[in-house]
């Protein structure tokens, strides 16, 4: 009596990609933001570390397209 080939077990449908989580700002950038709300002028460097954290958290990838 030959055996007979059998079909290896079906695989469970992948699921869905789950959303990435949002990223948080850093209790830094938060407090530094705040500062600058009040009127606080700052520095070329922390301007740069925020324009860093906000281009960072972007989570559109590209340009969005403006129509008039």
């Amino acid at each position: 009596m030959a055996k007979t080939p059998s079909k290896p077990p079906a695989r469970p449908a992948p699921k869905p990609a789950a959303k990435p989580a949002p990223r948080q700002t850093s209790p830094k950038m938060s407090t530094l933001g705040a500062k600058v709300m009040n009127g606080y002028k700052p520095t070329r460097a922390e301007q740069v570390s925020m324009a860093a954290s906000l281009v960072s958290q972007d989570q559109t990838k590209g340009q969005n397209s403006r129509t008039k």
